[in-house]
């Protein structure tokens, strides 16, 4: 027998885009736009900074975000549906971007890190440098690609630091 619970509406809804706020952090539907990315920039900072951690850590996971969705958008086209999740959990900030494209799995270009000519082609070496040890899981409904940003508890303002 199904138990009634009361529905709470989420902090924001609109055409494409569905924010649920958690204890830890959030959980974001929407369809990809520059509008929808410039929202979830703003709301990763507030997130993290609003969690006591500091705005080295929260720049980090803005960008790392900012490159999972992008590469999202690369891999499913403009308007791509996309989850995104962030969790902040003392000693780490979680970042997870589900997609709906299973064959379209993160892989490195020729661009050097140091390459000064490119405009494109650092996405993964960021991870790696920020995230060490993201992973990217298979889903039945697209893949989801996780990373954590380590940081060293009870200082909110250092960088990440390695695992």
């Amino acid at each position: 027998m199904p138990v009634d619970r009361p529905v709470t509406p989420p902090q924001h809804a609109a055409c494409g885009y569905y924010l649920i706020s958690q204890e830890d952090g959030f959980v974001l539907h929407m369809s990809c736009s520059h509008e929808r990315l410039s929202a979830l920039r703003s709301l990763v900072i507030k997130t993290v900074t609003g969690a006591g951690v500091g705005d080295t850590v929260a720049d980090c996971a803005e960008l790392v975000t900012s490159e999972l969705v992008g590469n999202a958008v690369r891999a499913c086209g403009p308007w791509a549906p996309v989850v995104v999740r962030l969790a902040v959990d003392g000693g780490a900030v979680l970042v997870e971007v589900h997609d709906p494209d299973r064959a379209a799995l993160p892989a490195r270009g020729a661009t050097a890190p140091d390459d000064a000519t490119s405009e494109s082609g650092r996405g993964l070496w960021i991870l790696d440098s920020l995230a060490p040890g993201w992973t990217v899981r298979l889903t039945s409904l697209g893949k989801r690609i996780a990373c954590r940003l380590p940081y060293a508890a009870g200082h909110p303002g250092v960088r990440p630091v390695a695992p």
